[in-house]
């Protein structure tokens, strides 16, 4: 009973405190039907009789029809009926040898009915405490409708009438008629079943599907709804073919909803009541699920073709049309505007839409992009084509790059448009896609677009750079490089184009060529930048080539930063979008070396000129960014739930979610979340393994150190393949990511040499480098090799020097990992671990918290209890939080007590309290 419980717990109580009636309303789908069988199981054992009727939408109802179906199952409770009930005799032959005699007919029409109605009354009477049920009243006939006011005047004391209608369906203003006055002794309530809100959206579609959903995706499904519960159930059956993620956020919401079509007994059910308006008022209805949007009544009849408002006022009076902005009038919810658009024929529907493009041009305001989509699909070409670029600009200058390319590219994918405006609006599409997000079906239009033989060779080759940039976003490197090399060659006679494919070829973490070759492309777009006359161009290129050097720690990249100009200098939108990459770019570039206060500089700038010119492309690669800044400076809280989140929201996007799934590889790592740990590190790794080198060096390394930190021998494995991409692209700036754990490795295998000839490597692959990050790293592993030597006091000085350069760098949480292997070398004091636990759970590392606390327990030192310590009650305590998040993800009991420290006894009791605290049935139940 989602959403329903306190009109259930009012039903049974009203009906078991007789004579009592019941008025339940609601509209069609609001779950009328589901609430009565509920109330029927309640009130099972009671010794109360229930029956339920059900009037019909006939053109000619049977007379009394649901009450004869109630009484007619009545047979074990008829006693010792009144003489007068032998008059329904004829009408129940279910009860006919229960019944008297029937008596004789009367001459008299009104006095037969008036003697039906005591004949009626009496049978009730004689069935004790009973609960009579009439389902949709609305539907119901004159006569029964005269009974059961006959009935109500002077109710049985043992009868409970529950009685459900649809309000807008009423033939009055009253379900019975002329409003009813029970007697004073005669319990009376009314109940209205309102839609669902986004709490019981969400609680039903979970039932239903048995999976979780997002707050985001429970509001879509709410919008296309209506919240209509009988519609949301359906809705949600159609969702249990797997079709996507229902925990998506937002535009991946949207995206999974958008396949799914209206459910069968969805449109059956709007067609049905579709059939039953008039012609006028089924026009008006059709012209609303044409515009779409909610519009005034005068532009619905106008489209309709229908004169007047009335039949605008009875489609809201029936509940077919409801007012949603004052004075607007739409379909009830999506769902049905589509089933009733698809039930349209094709003519009907063209003709509606010319009819909407026609009154829709002359009204301010009325946005253009629905204006493009009525002439398209009434057949109006050159309409079609001048209002899509319209509102593509529209959109634009709304910075909704997005909306903007998608309109143009269907515009472009039509064969019929002129070649002149064909090229126009190709260079168009192909500013606003890169600017953008553009789905999958932008760019097929945009591949498709390349062999067009109306495109000029300029515009062919620009498309083609076009293409080929948003092939490499997608990490679909060697075609991508290879288109842009194609368009390259195209473009050879406009250097601005040029000099972008070139600036893009020479990114040095792409994995199509080494580093070194990559560098090679730099001399000639230095000769390039200088031949450019717009400024707008130099920063196009400058936003690629920056961020380029200095991720490999090219300390030449910081002496041409100043050639970007400033903030403020600049009104150019498209300007605009460039610099924001360009400082977006150079953040992540700085995350990757070690300048994070610097990053965080660049993130800010980068973030206020996307924002200022729309720019979601640039805005997905600075969350990606700012997540990971996050991360290394210890600042966890909320961030695994927001990179998950993120994940979704840019899922078409593998080189910024592999980077988001780094993220959580590193979190889960550190908290002792094995199993999310292990997919967050091999999605990074495995959605395209050399998109990003950084990410899948890092992801390979922070496998490596978790199975290392388990004693798997795995983890060289992950270590040597992290090392191989490094060695391949020829980049050492990233060692920071990679390098202390191949060593750690090498020295687990006593295998001195190998680690140390490695650190030797690495230093002279740094040789030149500007990355603190791979420098502060080279420290920490010369620790690792003078602590397996036996060299304490080296080994403590180096991680010592490690630590403080980490907190100088502000990565909190590998400079309390240097103090710990500082303190474990020297053989330090418990109260040193104590304190660095503290220090562990403040940032929420659970594993190194837990090592630091088994530590000290392993000396033989009681960790005292502090006074006066907190009771939890019912909360969960932190330790039993992170025994809890475990469980949650899947991992047994000895995994727990491995990953914090603790013994299994201790587990089974940090469990117990779980599932007592949580009211889970089991541990598979608990979630958080």
């Amino acid at each position: 009973m989602i959403g329903r419980t306190a009109e259930l717990a009012t039903l049974s109580d009203v009906v078991g405190r007789p004579p009592a009636v019941a008025f339940l309303e609601g509209e069609a789908g609001a779950g009328k039907t589901t609430l009565i069988g509920a109330l029927a199981k309640a009130v099972r054992g009671r010794n109360l009789w229930m029956a339920v009727g059900t009037c019909q939408p006939l053109e000619e109802p049977f007379p009394y029809g649901p009450l004869l179906d109630c009484l007619g199952r009545a047979g074990d409770r008829v006693g010792h009926p009144d003489p007068v009930t032998g008059a329904l005799r004829g009408h129940l032959p279910e009860l006919a040898d229960l019944l008297p005699p029937a008596p004789p007919p009367l001459d008299r029409p009104e006095a037969e009915r008036h003697r039906m109605f005591r004949a009626v009354c009496a049978l009730v009477r004689a069935l004790g405490q009973a609960v009579l049920v009439v389902e949709d009243v609305h539907w119901a006939d004159e006569d029964t409708r005269q009974v059961l006011r006959f009935l109500l005047a002077d109710p049985p004391p043992g009868l409970s009438l529950v009685m459900t209608y649809r309000r807008e369906e009423l033939p009055g203003d009253a379900p019975l008629g002329p409003v009813v006055h029970p007697p004073l002794e005669v319990t009376t309530v009314h109940l209205g079943l309102r839609p669902f809100e986004e709490p019981e959206v969400r609680a039903l579609i979970e039932t239903v599907t048995s999976v979780g959903v997002s707050e985001s995706f429970a509001t879509a499904v709410l919008h296309r709804t209506g919240g209509i519960p009988f519609v949301v159930a359906e809705t949600a059956r159609a969702l249990r073919g797997g079709l996507g993620d229902t925990r998506g956020e937002d535009a991946v919401a949207r995206r999974l909803l958008a396949t799914v079509g209206v459910p069968v007994l969805v449109k059956e059910s709007l067609l049905e009541r579709l059939n039953r308006l008039s012609e006028p008022e089924r026009a008006v209805a059709e012209a609303a699920a044409v515009l779409g949007d909610a519009a005034p009544a005068e532009i619905l009849t106008a489209v309709a073709r229908s004169p007047g408002v009335h039949p605008v006022v009875s489609l809201v009076r029936a509940g077919v049309l409801t007012e949603g902005p004052p004075n607007r009038y739409g379909l009830r919810h999506d769902m049905a505007r589509r089933a009733v658009y698809a039930a349209l024929p094709g003519p009907r529907r063209r003709e509606l839409h010319g009819a909407a493009a026609r009154v829709l041009v002359d009204v301010a305001g009325w946005p253009v992009a629905r204006l493009a989509e009525h002439c398209a699909e009434a057949g109006m070409p050159r309409e079609w084509l001048r209002y899509s670029e319209s509102a593509a600009d529209v959109a634009a200058e709304a910075n909704d790059m997005s909306a903007a390319a998608d309109l143009l590219s269907r515009v472009v994918s039509d064969r019929d448009v002129p070649a002149e405006d064909l090229n126009r609006l190709a260079a168009k599409l192909c500013g606003y896609a890169l600017a953008g997000l553009p789905d999958a079906d932008v760019l097929t239009r945009i591949e498709a677009l390349q062999s067009d033989p109306r495109l000029v060779t300029d515009v062919r080759g620009e498309v083609r750079l076009c293409f080929g940039t948003l092939l490499v976003r997608e990490s679909r490197l060697d075609r991508g490089c290879a288109e842009i090399a194609h368009a390259i060659e195209l473009l050879g006679d406009q250097p601005e184009r040029v000099a972008s494919g070139m600036a893009l070829l020479s990114v040095p973490y792409l994995d199509i060529v080494t580093a070194t070759e990559q560098r090679e492309w730099l001399p000639r777009l230095e000769d390039l930048l200088a031949q450019l006359p717009r400024r707008p161009a130099r920063t196009a290129v400058l936003a690629t080539v920056l961020g380029g050097r200095l991720i490999v720690g090219d300390p030449a990249g910081w002496d041409r930063i100043p050639l970007l100009p400033a903030p403020d200098d600049i009104d150019d939108p498209a300007e605009i979008r460039h610099l924001a990459r360009a400082h977006t770019n150079l953040a992540d570039a700085c995350s990757w070396i070690g300048r994070d206060g610097q990053g965080r500089t660049f993130l800010r700038t980068g973030l206020a000129l996307a924002s200022r010119a729309g720019a979601p492309y640039v805005v997905a690669t600075a969350e990606a960014t700012a997540a990971r800044l996050d991360w290394l400076a210890g600042e966890w809280s909320g961030l695994a739930e927001r990179a998950q989140a993120l994940i979704q929201v840019y899922s078409h996007l593998p080189h910024i979610t592999n980077e988001l799934h780094l993220v959580v590889g590193w979190l889960a790592a550190a908290r002792g979340d094995w199993l999310t740990a292990e997919h967050g590190f091999h999605a990074a790794l495995d959605i395209h393994p050399t998109a990003v080198i950084p990410v899948a060096v890092a992801a390979a390394g922070g496998m490596a150190a978790m199975l290392l930190s388990r004693e798997d021998t795995a983890a060289r494995g992950h270590a040597e393949r992290g090392l191989a991409l490094l060695r391949a692209k020829g980049s050492w700036a990233w060692t920071a990511e990679i390098v202390p754990q191949a060593v750690a490795c090498y020295l687990a295998d006593d295998e001195t040499g190998d680690a140390r000839q490695l650190v030797a490597e690495a230093e002279e692959g740094l040789n030149g480098i500007d990355a603190p990050s791979a420098w502060t790293a080279l420290t920490v592993c010369r620790a690792h090799v003078a602590a397996a030597v036996g060299e304490r006091d080296d080994a403590e000085r180096h991680y010592r020097d490690a630590q403080l350069r980490y907190d100088e760098l502000g990565q909190r949480y590998r400079a309390a990992q240097c103090a710990d292997k500082a303190a474990r070398v020297t053989g330090a004091e418990p109260a040193v671990f104590r304190e660095l636990a503290v220090t562990f759970d403040a940032l929420g590392a659970t594993v190194d918290a837990a090592r630091c606390r088994h530590h000290v327990r392993s000396t033989g030192t009681v960790i005292p209890s502090v006074r006066g310590r907190r009771s939890y009650g019912t909360q969960l305590s932190p330790r039993e939080h992170d025994v809890a998040r475990l469980l949650a993800n899947g991992h047994t009991n000895r995994e727990i007590a491995q990953a914090l420290f603790i013994s299994r006894r201790t587990v089974e009791d940090h469990v117990a309290n779980v599932l007592r605290k949580l009211a889970a049935p089991s541990r598979h139940d608990v979630r958080l």
